[in-house]
C-alpha cells in the first residue's frame, strides 16, 4: 500500500521506556503507525519485541515519561472509560493461539461477543459459521474442540476469533511460529486477505523473514530495546544498516553478537 502520512497515526508511541530492575528492555521507542497499514517489528530473542507489544496492549505498564496513544486516546493518562473504549477497537492473535479447550470452536470464535452480550448464543453460532470459510475452514469444524484440530487449524480459529469483533487494529504475535513452511504461507495469506477486507491496521512481531515479506507494508527492527531501522519491505534488502543485513540474512558474523 502507499502510506499516507498526512493521516493521523492510529498508534503513536513517544519515548517509551520499560525497565525491569537494572535491565533496560525498551530505550525510548518513538513510532507512528498509520490507519490501514501492516506494520511489522523484527528482532532477535530478547530485543524487546514482546515487551513493546504488551506495553501497547496495556498488559504491561511502561516507565514514567512514556506516551502511548491508540486511536487518539492517551491510554496512560485518559480515564478508564476512554481507555476501555479505545481498547475495544483492538484484537489479538496470540502466539500460542490461547484457545479455550473446554469450549467448542464456534464459542471460541465469538467468545468476546458473547461475554459483552453483543450476541446471544444462537446468533454467535451463526456468525461463527459465516467466519469459518473466510479462514479456510469447513463449517463442520464449529462443533469440534480445539484439541481435535491440527496446529494449523488452531491458528486459523485464532485468526477467526481475532477478526470476529471487526476490530480497527489487530496485533499478531509470531503468527507463524511452530508451523511448517507451507502452512505458514497459508496463514500469512489469510492474514493479508482478512486484514485488507476489514480495512484494519495490522501490527505484527516476528523473526520469520519470509513471513515478514509476505504480510508487511513497513518493517522496523528492534535491537537492545531501540528502533535501529524503519522502512518499507522494498527497502529492506537495499539498506546499508549492518545490523539489519546480518539479521535478515541470518549471518553468524556481524555487529549482532550472540549472548552466552
Amino acid at each position: 500500500m502507499i502510506l499516507d502520512k498526512t493521516k493521523t497515526p492510529i498508534i503513536r508511541l513517544k519515548n517509551v521506556h520499560k525497565t525491569f530492575g537494572n535491565n533496560h528492555v525498551l530505550r525510548g521507542i518513538t513510532l507512528d503507525i498509520y490507519p490501514g497499514e501492516s506494520f511489522l517489528i523484527i528482532g532477535g530473542s530478547g530485543s524487546g519485541k514482546s515487551v513493546l507489544l504488551k506495553c501497547i496492549l496495556g498488559l504491561m505498564e511502561p516507565d514514567a515519561g512514556s506516551e502511548i496513544e491508540i486511536a487518539g486516546v492517551d491510554v496512560l493518562k485518559a480515564s478508564s472509560s476512554e481507555v476501555e473504549k479505545a481498547r475495544r477497537k483492538v484484537s489479538m492473535l496470540f502466539q500460542g493461539n490461547a484457545l479455550f479447550d473446554s469450549l467448542p470452536v464456534w464459542e471460541n470464535i465469538c467468545f468476546l461477543l458473547l461475554q459483552t452480550k453483543k450476541l446471544n448464543r444462537e446468533e454467535a453460532y451463526e456468525m461463527a459459521l459465516k467466519i469459518l470459510p473466510t479462514v479456510g475452514l469447513k463449517k463442520e469444524v464449529a462443533d469440534l474442540s480445539p484439541s481435535e484440530l491440527s496446529g494449523g487449524m488452531q491458528r486459523r480459529v485464532s485468526l477467526a476469533r481475532a477478526i470476529a469483533s471487526t476490530p480497527e487494529i489487530i496485533f499478531f504475535d509470531e503468527p507463524t511460529t511452530g508451523l511448517d513452511p507451507i502452512m505458514a504461507s497459508v496463514i500469512d495469506d489469510l492474514i493479508v486477505k482478512n486484514v485488507k477486507e476489514l480495512g484494519a491496521t495490522a501490527v505484527s512481531i516476528t523473526h520469520d523473514m519470509a513471513s515478514a515479506r509476505r504480510i508487511a507494508d513497513r518493517i522496523a527492527m528492534l535491537y537492545h530495546g531501540e528502533l535501529i531501522w524503519v522502512g518499507s519491505k522494498d527497502q529492506l534488502d537495499h539498506t546499508d544498516n549492518p545490523y539489519v543485513m546480518q539479521f535478515i540474512k541470518g549471518l553468524s558474523e556481524g555487529p549482532i553478537k550472540l549472548e552466552a
